[in-house]
């Protein structure tokens, strides 16, 4: 399942770290073991915090399902050994900061098209629109310990291994609006594009050479 579109000559823009993690990110999508134990070795080798895989595997279960990363954080925990720094606790308390939090960090993501996000949400049904800016925003892609950048690469190359190009639409220009540049968002899809059949990685090369020239 592999492709080489060589659809546009890549740049390397991202630092080492970010690398490995969206290396991780990709492999986490697939469920594929060996991948995610060499790629996870790959980022302990590159001085990747532990608590940055941990946070991308936590933010995994909103992008990829609770059983691919489960395979995920198994295989970490065998590379790593037992979690060093949990981070900030989940309690159900903290509700109302949640929220703000997650409206900041949603609002960063999807930029002027926030409001539309949430107006689409709530037509599909009234309880998606507080999963997804405090349960998923709120509650873990705003967490400490794992900055919005890497956060959004990480969630792209992620979504990229999927058949969900609308959400792939709006990560694409998510990750430009999270302060990547356009040559760093090249460099993940054509980390992407190894994992995918040709066909796919081709539209993923065209939805991206659309979103790329527009002036966000």
């Amino acid at each position: 399942m592999r492709a080489a579109c060589g659809v546009r000559r890549v740049r390397m823009s991202l630092d080492p770290q970010t690398l490995v993690l969206v290396r991780i990110a990709v492999a986490t999508a697939t469920g594929d073991e060996t991948k995610l134990r060499d790629r996870m070795v790959a980022a302990r080798a590159a001085g990747v915090r532990p608590q940055w895989v941990d946070e991308l595997l936590l933010q995994s279960f909103l992008n990829v399902g609770y059983p691919l990363a489960l395979v995920a954080f198994g295989v970490w925990r065998s590379v790593a050994g037992p979690v060093q720094d949990a981070g900030e606790p989940i309690a159900h308390p903290e509700w109302e900061r949640w929220t703000t939090r997650g409206v900041t960090a949603c609002g960063e993501v999807y930029g002027r098209t926030y409001h539309k996000l949430m107006l689409n949400l709530r037509a599909l049904h009234p309880a998606l629109e507080p999963l997804v800016v405090v349960d998923a925003y709120g509650k873990i892609l705003g967490r400490p310990g794992l900055d919005s950048k890497k956060r959004e690469l990480c969630t792209l190359a992620a979504i990229a291994m999927q058949n969900a190009p609308r959400q792939l639409h709006a990560h694409l220009r998510g990750a430009l609006n999270t302060g990547s540049s356009r040559d760093e968002v090249d460099e993940v899809i054509a980390i992407v594009e190894a994992d995918l059949m040709k066909k796919r990685a081709l539209k993923l090369w065209e939805m991206w050479a659309d979103v790329r020239e527009r002036s966000l």
